[in-house]
Parts: structure tokens; sequence; C-alpha cells
């Protein structure tokens, strides 16, 4: 039986936690799985090429095309040798005034691509046919699409041939209803695919109701959870060490993505009202430039603390220096409001009870495992109230963490992957 699979991500796939944990059970179960992602320019030492295992590679398609990459470094050339680029100028406009139908719509079309929204479309239309050519480069058995954004890619590989293959639709958010996705083509180019693919898997049951309202199907359901931490549970990064803080200095930790939504500009109008601690934000994200300026301007330089983004294999060695952790999303659309965030259970991993928000995925484990508080997490006053209750109550603080490593029995990738399988079993 053929058990090749073609799996596409739209990252670099560097931190994608949920990626590795599937390739990885996949692999370790007999299927041979080719990862198609996207290269990084800009990461020198990033591969095209990867062999993790025998049955694990990745494949990292170019995110330019090659003459874009050709323009671009004709042009700065040209304005690094400004004599050289002065007399191709020259030479360029004589040549659009005696032979103007093919030299004016050139200049036009290369104006368009480098310094229009045009250019944007060149990019992730040359990595979508990079991926599609990936594809098809192979005779694999079942097309594994992550998101939305690599939905097409898989559906083409899968359907467009006389013996077409299976199709997984992995949505890991709510496409219609997400941070950045508010054009309603998103919604409409879903529901148009989701009736060509032969399985669907969502988050938790929260999001698989969602779409069963949408589509009139039930997903499978497969939660992020983390890997089980067994070797090396002890061993961690010194971040008082890094940050020059006491060693008995209390890390109140964030980890993950700065982004909009996830409710840091509310941590940081709490901490002056934490009653000890320093607030550590792990991360990068779009909105890092705009937190580090309200720090300066509330003059918290010396509560609030930043540490670059870590890679995921590393991640653990910083979580385990926190006392507690922090996931207060913001209700800004209905991905965030249905989420059950990897972090939770990262957290709970390192036994750190958490301050988090009052969502239904989110609050049911937080409260029906007795892992940390629920807050409203638009309200700073609450967060701090939390906060400080943590840090004064030292016996539920103590049955918090305990109850956060016995918890971390159950919520792990170890139990759920079997889930995982059994979907591969069911169309395979």
């Amino acid at each position: 039986m053929n058990k090749k699979v073609c799996m596409f991500v739209w990252n670099h796939f560097m931190n994608d936690a949920r990626v590795l944990r599937e390739c990885t059970a996949l692999s370790e179960s007999g299927y041979v799985v080719d990862l198609v992602c996207i290269h990084d320019p800009k990461d020198k030492n990033m591969p095209y090429f990867e062999k993790r295992s025998e049955n694990f590679s990745i494949y990292r398609v170019r995110r330019y095309p090659a003459t874009l990459i050709a323009l671009q470094r004709l042009l700065r050339s040209f304005f690094k040798y400004k004599a050289i680029g002065a007399l191709f100028l020259i030479i360029w406009l004589l040549l659009c005034f005696h032979l103007p139908v093919i030299f004016v719509p050139a200049t036009i079309f290369i104006f368009l691509i480098l310094k229009t929204k045009l250019k944007g479309f060149v990019i992730k239309g040359n990595v979508i046919l990079r991926m599609i050519l990936r594809g098809f480069s192979q005779n694999y058995a079942i097309y594994h699409s992550n998101d939305l954004n690599t939905l097409p890619q898989g559906y083409i590989c899968a359907k467009w041939r006389m013996n077409r293959k299976k199709l997984i639709y992995d949505s890991h958010e709510v496409q219609t209803s997400r941070t950045g996705y508010e054009d309603p083509s998103y919604g409409r180019l879903e529901k148009f695919l989701v009736k060509k693919i032969d399985s669907m898997i969502v988050e938790n049951h929260t999001r698989a109701k969602y779409n069963e309202d949408l589509y009139g199907f039930y997903p499978n359901v497969v939660h992020n959870y983390p890997f089980k931490q067994i070797s090396n549970v002890s061993e961690k990064v010194n971040i008082h060490e890094m940050l020059n803080l006491p060693a008995d200095e209390k890390i109140l930790l964030y980890q993950g993505g700065i982004q909009i939504g996830r409710g840091l500009d509310k941590l940081i109008q709490a901490a002056p009202k934490f009653n000890e601690g320093t607030l550590v934000l792990i991360g990068d994200g779009k909105i890092k430039p705009q937190l580090l300026k309200m720090v300066d301007e509330m003059g918290l330089q010396e509560k609030v603390r930043f540490i670059p983004k870590v890679h995921l294999s590393e991640l653990p060695q910083y979580t385990r220096n926190a006392y507690l952790g922090f996931q207060v999303l913001n209700n800004v659309c209905f991905n965030h409001y249905s989420a059950s965030s990897n972090k939770l259970f990262e957290y709970m991993m390192a036994g750190v009870p958490v301050v988090a928000c009052s969502f239904p995925e989110i609050k049911r484990v937080v409260e029906g495992d007795r892992t940390g508080i629920c807050i409203d997490s638009h309200n700073p006053d609450q967060i701090a109230s939390a906060v400080n209750l943590l840090l004064e109550d030292t016996e539920l603080y103590k049955g918090l963490s305990e109850n956060s490593r016995r918890a971390s029995r159950k919520y792990n990738w170890e139990e759920e992957k079997h889930y995982f399988l059994k979907i591969y079993s069911s169309i395979a």
C-alpha cells in the first residue's frame, strides 16, 4: 500500500509545533512524509532540503521568482554605482523613445512588479506554483493541507488528475473569523474547497460545531497538545542571569507571538499593579515596537522585560523559570474566542499555574482541572488581582501547580496522536 504523504504548510517550519508533531507521528507509524514549506531568503543558514528521519523530509520552496531577484540586484547595483546607473537610465530612455512598443510596456511592468501590491501577488503566486510542482513531483497517496493558504495547492495536486488522491484539510484557525482575514473571499474559497476534501481536522469541539453550522458536517478533532516532557525536566536557561534579575525574583511569563489580540497591552497596563515579580514576554511579532514604546512611556523598563523568540525545542527550558504564565487572548474574533492554545499546555507541562481568559475551551481546562485562574482578559485590574492572589496565597499556588503537572499526563501529544492516526487509517 502506498503510504506516501505530501504535507503543505505556509511558513518556514522553524517553530511550527503542531505540524512537527503530526509529521513525527506519521513518520513513526510507517508513513513517508514530505513536508513542503517556504524558504526564508533572509536566513542564509536555512537549508532548502532537510532529512529529519528515514521517513520524514522537508522541502523548502524558493520565496522569490528568479526574475524578481535579478531585477532587485540590478537596481541595487545601479544605486551603488551611480555613474553606471545614470548611463543605463539614459540608454533605457532612448530605447523607450525609439522602440516604445517594447520598452514602454516593459517599464510599466517593472514598475508594477517592484513598487505596487502586484509584487506581493507575484511572490505568493511563485510560492504556490512551486508548491504545486513539488506536490506533483512524486506518487503521493495523500495530500495534507495545513490551513486555508495551502488548501488550493492540496486540492490541485490531489484532484486535478485522472487517478484522484486523498486530501486532508487541517484547519489550525477559524478562517472565516480571524484577525487579518476579514475579506469575505476567504470564506467563499473555504466553502468551495471543503466540498472537495476527504477529511477535515480542527483543534477543538467548539470549532468543530462552528464548522458544522457553516458546512453541514462535523470535522475530526485533534487537540493542540505538546509533546510529553520525559527527559531533562529540570534543565533550564537562567532567565534571571540573562536579564540581570535577583535570583529570588518571580518571573511572570508570557510566551508566544507578540501580535494584536493577545491581550499583551492589557498585561503591560496591569504590570504596575503586581505586588511583586517581573513581567517577561518571550517572542516576536508585529506589535512588539508598540509594546516597547508603551513600556518606555509608562516607565516600566524594570518591571517589564522582553526576550526574542527562541527555538521551539528550547522553549521548555525558559518556561521552567516561570512562577506563573499568561494566556490572556482578547475576544476580537471567533478564532481567538474558540482557541485552546498550545502555550496553555506548555505551562502545564512545567507545573506553572496560569492566569487565563474565560473563553470556553481554555476555561474548560483551567477551571475543570484547576490549573489556574480565569479572568476577564480585557480588564487589567482583574489580571492584576489574579496575579496578586497567586503571589500571596501560597497554598492555592502550590495546589494549582500540582494540578498542572497531574493534568499534563492527559493533555499531551502522546495521548492525542492516536486520534490523529485513526483519521489517516480511515482514509488510507
